[in-house]
């Protein structure tokens, strides 16, 4: 069990570095490119800021309190650290999940033909943004906190029936959300995936027909190399894909363990390392796919 344990804990540990470094090192090159070089600013830069900056939270305090119980630091935890790395990791996550989205609808709108019925909103996109944010915030802080007294660190007692287990929390069983709320969290983020879905449909139908007009009127050399606007729409499926993908997967793996009778304690590293996926990988599928971010971080390396 301590080998077990130990193994588990140092693939935490390079999961947290490889995602902590990877989205701040993007969070970074945002940051410089929109305060120092305000002419190539774009709007979507700032929901890559924001989603970065999620992502950090969401790594950072999704492993770290797994980690400490793995290395044998889960004495530490108390009733207030529990319930805040719980509720922070919560907070993190939905906002994610909503700056994704708004990701994927933002640029469908931005690459829509100018004839299109979303021609009227292209104008006003950079507008909304801040309001998203801080919808996003205040939303998703209100929802969450009524989840905070439900929360308690774990026993040695052996939980039974519906509820949140962890490694280091569980629910109390007299303060377990109501079926309602439960439904109300999931009925929320799957219309979130389902905006995604349909954005990035968009989005693959748009460039499909783009691509067929580029080939009648340019040479193939010519049409082959994908434009700025097409290698980040590029890149933007990539990231809805890993995280309708990683998501789906984590998603079904909670809502087993919370409705199980009885837990399987062998379950819970695969949630945590499925919570982590996204916000590890996502960085590097923004560098890949972008040629200024390459030759920013080559110029100074």
């Amino acid at each position: 069990m301590i080998a077990r344990n130990t193994i588990l804990g140092f693939v935490l540990i390079s999961q947290i570095c490889v995602g902590f470094i990877g989205n701040s090192l993007l969070f970074v090159f945002y940051v410089y490119m929109y305060f120092i070089h305000s002419h190539l600013r774009k709007p979507i830069d700032l929901i890559f800021m924001h989603l970065t900056l999620g992502n950090i939270l969401t790594v950072v305090f999704s492993l770290t309190p797994h980690i400490m119980v793995y290395f044998g630091a889960g004495n530490a935890i108390n009733a207030v650290s529990c319930k805040a790395f719980l509720y922070i990791y919560r907070l993190s996550r939905a906002i994610s999940i909503c700056t994704t989205s708004l990701l994927s609808t933002f640029q469908a709108i931005t690459i829509s033909p100018r004839n299109s019925k979303w021609a009227w909103i292209k104008s006003r996109l950079s507008m909304c943004i801040f309001p998203s944010f801080l919808f996003f915030w205040i939303l998703n802080m209100l929802i969450y906190i009524h989840l905070i007294d439900a929360e308690a660190p774990r026993t040695n007692v052996t939980m039974v029936g519906a509820g949140y287990f962890q490694s280091y929390c569980r629910s109390e069983v007299r303060n377990i959300p109501s079926h309602s709320f439960v439904s109300f969290l999931l009925i929320k983020d799957i219309l979130l995936v389902i905006i995604m879905i349909c954005t990035s449909l968009y989005m693959v139908s748009v460039l499909r027909r783009h691509h067929r007009r580029a080939q009648h009127l340019h040479s193939p050399s010519l049409s082959a190399q994908p434009s700025p606007e097409n290698r980040a729409t590029h890149s933007i499926l990539v990231v809805v894909s890993c995280f309708v993908l990683f998501y789906g997967l984590n998603s079904l793996m909670t809502l087993y363990i919370f409705y199980a009778p009885q837990k399987n304690p062998n379950l819970y590293p695969i949630t945590v390392i499925l919570s982590s996926c996204y916000p590890t990988l996502c960085p590097f599928v923004l560098m890949k796919n972008s040629k200024i971010i390459s030759r920013f971080y080559s110029s100074i390396l």
